[in-house]
């Protein structure tokens, strides 16, 4: 816990209010309401008044008056040296008589407790006349006339006379002081001798943060800037408590003063448990204790919220309770963990052994069984200061514990590493010798790779040969059967023709006869007739006009195919070149009218394109395995109905154009999709398809610097869109 914060609360508090009930319920007697009087002599130091000099009366609704106490007979009498009223929201009025016994009509009265909130002494003068002396927390601290650490009032009693004295307290927390008189000498040397004691302490504090920061920055030990900050708390709770901030901090923050010894309490308990946390590896050691420091947090923090809210007496009540259960727990941990030999608890049990020791030498003093001097009044600073100090030299400890486990650990490094060596040094041997053999096998390995390489390319380039010559075969398949129908059109229309040009010939024949044979014109003109009627001569002429326009077709469509043919094979597909995609898909479309067939319609969306630079004999091959593929999806989904369907739409798109194949076919699914250009792949049966059509068309676009995009839906079908630059940019090195 804190060094103050725990002196002051745990013990100050705690411990003080526990022995306190202890001591006074061992040493209690019944007293009388008769009050002495206290008699005031010269002397070397500050005239100690006992309590047993004064009576008291508890207000507790704050409505009595000074006249009031005059005129009371019934007060409580007190049986020990310090005045003790205990916790309560109530005001106490104390009474005593002072017999002036020096040749000074001055002197001064001191309450040796700077934590009271209000105190207010009346001097009864024999007239019945009272002089009023207050001094409050709840004022600046420039407003008091005597600019003490402890509460001072001036008291006038002429030589050798008697006067009564009204005292006015109220306090939130424990109200125990000791009551003193002397002159102004006296009283500026015990305050100087005080404020040393305090300015002493905050010295030490300062020297002990200073040193232990520039600690932390050397280790980076997150235990000392803890435990910086846990002194810091208690050195700065422990002057508070004796209003040294009040009067050189804050003086002009009565608030601060007022809540200043509670709040500074409980964080200085926070920080000392977070410290104990750090210091003592609590979560390491012993987790299931280590919660309940946790709690203690938890309470501390409750009491400053109370403090703050104006509930100040529980909220002390609360710290007190805690701080000194708290205290107890802390002790309890460090035993626990100095039993399993972990070195710093042991620091630690002793640093916080010697604070409670001066806790108890505090409350001793208070309660009469030890003298009231300098000593024991300043017990809690002392032991304080020595748990500081015992702490520092368990922090330097631990820095040697750790130093030692370090060399130890890098002992321990040191032969791993030499016994590393050993076992590399013999492991290189045989490493030698098996890379040596594993060498001459990599080199055996790496002539076999190269030349099953070289394979491999020439096996590829047959596989794209071999796909080429199947596209090929089913090419000159299609051109055979485009060819061979109108061909047979024209042979089966050359024996008609020639029966029917034979008579005509005929005809001529009969009619050159009957030019140069005797008769009239009208006779010849007749037979002429009869003659045309025997061979049908209308009918001739029709079915001559028939057979020749069959002829014609058959002719013309014989020269499209070989035009188309022409224009697809590109002889010159090895030279870069401008070319007219539409012209490409066109003769592609004629070659491939065969694989089409008349079930699938073909919808042709051809936009107005510019001439693209590519190769144009490749990219009709691009052409004629896509359509072939869109044609096989359909027949699969279709059959030998009707219904299928496949668009192909061009168009400019900035500096590209496309083209777009779709078909509404069987569709792939997303596995398909993502295999559709591997070589080899195929949905196609055994004997039907190589799987490298698709390829072969990637390659081709990545040649051209084009790109193929995909889309397509089980059932629905399936769209492609070739995206080609009109100007090929040469990528190759």
């Amino acid at each position: 816990m804190n060094e103050n914060n725990n002196s002051n609360h745990f013990l100050g508090y705690s411990i003080y209010t526990l022995l306190l009930a202890i001591v006074f319920s061992a040493c209690s007697f019944v007293a009388t309401a008769q009050v002495d009087t206290f008699h005031y002599n010269d002397g070397e130091h500050l005239n100690a008044m006992s309590g047993t000099y004064f009576g008291y009366i508890e207000d507790e609704n704050g409505i009595l008056v000074p006249r009031d106490i005059i005129e009371t007979k019934g007060f409580n009498p007190i049986d020990k040296e310090t005045i003790n009223l205990g916790v309560s929201k109530s005001t106490f009025w104390l009474k005593a008589y002072v017999q002036n016994n020096t040749a000074q009509n001055d002197m001064y009265l001191v309450l040796q407790q700077p934590l009271i909130d209000f105190a207010e002494l009346y001097e009864v003068e024999p007239n019945g006349r009272l002089t009023k002396s207050t001094i409050s927390k709840s004022e600046t601290y420039k407003t008091r006339k005597h600019e003490q650490l402890d509460y001072v009032f001036n008291i006038n009693i002429p030589s050798g006379q008697k006067r009564l004295i009204i005292l006015k307290v109220k306090n939130a927390a424990p109200l125990v002081f000791p009551v003193k008189l002397g002159n102004e000498e006296q009283v500026f040397k015990a305050a100087t001798n005080k404020e040393l004691i305090l300015g002493f302490y905050s010295g030490i504090i300062l020297v002990m943060c200073i040193y232990n920061i520039f600690v932390y920055f050397s280790v980076r030990d997150k235990s000392y800037i803890l435990y910086v900050i846990y002194i810091l708390t208690v050195g700065l709770t422990q002057v508070t408590l004796q209003d040294f901030t009040f009067k050189y901090l804050w003086p002009n923050s009565p608030w601060l003063a007022l809540q200043g010894p509670v709040l500074l309490s409980c964080i200085s308990s926070i920080a000392a448990l977070q410290f104990i946390k750090e210091f003592l590896r609590t979560k390491e050691h012993v987790p299931r204790l280590h919660i309940g420091l946790h709690v203690f947090i938890g309470v501390f923090v409750v009491s400053a919220i109370l403090n703050l809210t104006g509930m100040r007496v529980a909220g002390f009540q609360l710290m007190q309770a805690g701080t000194a259960l708290a205290s107890i727990y802390a002790l309890f941990i460090s035993y626990k963990i100095y039993k399993m030999n972990y070195r710093p608890a042991k620091f630690f049990l002793l640093a916080w052994s010697i604070l409670l020791l001066g806790a108890i030498v505090f409350v001793l003093k208070d309660v009469g069984v030890m003298p009231y001097n300098y000593t024991t009044s300043s017990a809690i600073q002392i032991t304080s200061v020595i748990e500081i100090v015992l702490l520092s030299f368990a922090l330097a400890d631990k820095i040697n514990m750790f130093r030692k486990e370090k060399e130890e650990s890098q002992a321990q490094a040191l032969a791993a590493l030499e016994e590393n060596a050993r076992i590399t040094r013999q492991q290189n041997v045989i490493l030698e010798t098996k890379v040596n053999e594993r060498t001459i096998e990599l080199k055996q390995s790496n002539e076999e790779l190269s030349k099953t390489l070289t394979e491999l390319k020439e096996a590829e380039s047959q596989l794209v040969e071999s796909e080429k010559m199947a596209s090929l075969g089913q090419l000159t398949a299609g051109i055979a059967h485009e060819i061979n129908n109108p061909i047979n059109f024209v042979t089966s229309n050359v024996k008609p023709l020639r029966r029917d040009v034979d008579m005509l010939v005929e005809l001529m024949g009969q009619i050159e006869e009957l030019v140069v044979a005797d008769g009239s014109a009208e006779d010849k003109k007749a037979r002429i007739e009869e003659i045309k009627e025997e061979l049908d001569f209308d009918y001739l002429k029709e079915e001559i006009d028939y057979l020749l326009k069959g002829i014609n077709e058959g002719s013309s469509r014989t020269a499209e195919i070989v035009k188309g043919l022409r224009v697809f094979s590109r002889l010159d597909e090895d030279d870069l070149k401008k070319a007219n995609l539409n012209e490409g898909i066109d003769s592609t479309l004629i070659i491939a009218n065969n694989v089409l067939g008349d079930k699938i319609k073909v919808i042709k969306n051809l936009g107005n394109l510019p001439l693209v630079e590519c190769y144009p004999g490749k990219l009709n091959q691009v052409f004629l395995n896509m359509i072939s593929n869109a044609a096989h999806a359909i027949t699969e989904r279709f059959g030998s109905e009707p219904g299928g369907e496949l668009a192909i739409t061009t168009y400019q798109s900035d500096d590209n154009v496309c083209i777009s194949l779709k078909d509404n076919g069987v569709g792939m699914d997303a596995e398909t999709q993502k295999k559709i250009f591997e070589p080899f792949f195929t949905t196609k049966d055994v004997g039907e398809g190589t799987g490298l059509g698709m390829s072969i068309v990637y390659n081709t676009l990545n040649k051209h610097n084009g790109k193929v995009d995909l889309k397509s839906e089980v059932g629905v079908g399936t769209e492609f869109i070739i995206t080609l630059p009109i100007v090929h940019e040469n990528t190759e090195n």
